[in-house]
């Protein structure tokens, strides 16, 4: 049922035959309200959200979906209670610490989307370390999005592209959609095919605005912590049902 192939331009896509699903998108939300349902403190719930990551990896591994991004801590999380972030950082170090070795022998490679200038030195050290060593990993790309925010994002690629601009390395006229997406963070990776949201909320709260222009959406009323196998492939056959035409005519 799944078509897989290994074009990154999205324009392949548009004229290729079926459904091809390279790249699922899953913005993890309900982490909070299933501790609060459970009179838990929210770290539980986080720290159950980060085995439901080792679960849906292995499923996308199992697919052969190439690509997997993960909406990990956005620009807008910094506002949470100090000590909600200070979990949230703390649980990443441990993940990065304790599932790197198991990414890498799974030939699964990591990578970072996002900005990392309020990232303390551990961890943008732990991130470089993890980046480097699953480099040449090509099961799975799985990208987590740390730090960030879709509209900052986007003033940085306009900001890049202007100071070139200004250097005289491009000429305005030379600017157009593959030289923008050639200067925001995901510039390596094809544009998301399927993005799911998790929780019942309907918003892609400063994802991945300009990726996901073509992308389609599934929201499930599953929280993150409980997510499985069986509710990323109803998703998928979700995604396999609808048609895809790119503006174009049936």
């Amino acid at each position: 049922m799944l078509l897989v192939k290994e074009e990154n331009s999205q324009q392949s896509d548009a004229e290729g035959t079926g459904n091809v699903l390279r790249h699922v998108a899953i913005i993890m939300d309900g982490n909070g309200r299933w501790a609060k349902a459970r009179h838990l403190p929210k770290i539980a719930g986080h720290k159950k959200g980060a085995n439901a990551v080792r679960g849906v990896v292995e499923a996308c591994c199992d697919m052969d979906i190439k690509y997997l991004t993960l909406y990990a801590f956005s620009s807008e999380n910094w506002k949470r209670p100090i000590e909600e972030v200070n979990d949230l950082m703390g649980l990443l170090k441990l993940y990065l610490k304790k599932e790197i070795n198991d990414l890498h022998r799974k030939n699964i490679r990591i990578s970072f989307i996002g900005s990392r200038e309020r990232l303390s030195d551990n961890i943008i050290t732990l991130i470089e370390d993890a980046e480097e060593k699953t480099r040449n990993n090509d099961k799975l790309r799985l990208t987590l999005a740390l730090n960030y925010g879709a509209q900052e994002e986007i003033v940085t690629a306009a900001r890049n592209i202007a100071q070139k601009v200004k250097d005289g390395t491009i000429n305005v006229d030379n600017i157009n959609e593959e030289l923008f997406s050639d200067n925001l963070y995901t510039n390596d990776i094809p544009a998301p095919d399927l993005i799911i949201r998790t929780s019942g909320e309907q918003r892609l709260s400063n994802f991945m605005l300009w990726q996901a222009a073509y992308a389609e959406f599934v929201f499930q009323e599953v929280l993150w912590p409980d997510y499985t196998k069986e509710n990323l492939s109803s998703a998928i056959d979700e995604y396999c049902r609808r048609d895809r035409r790119y503006g174009a005519r049936p």
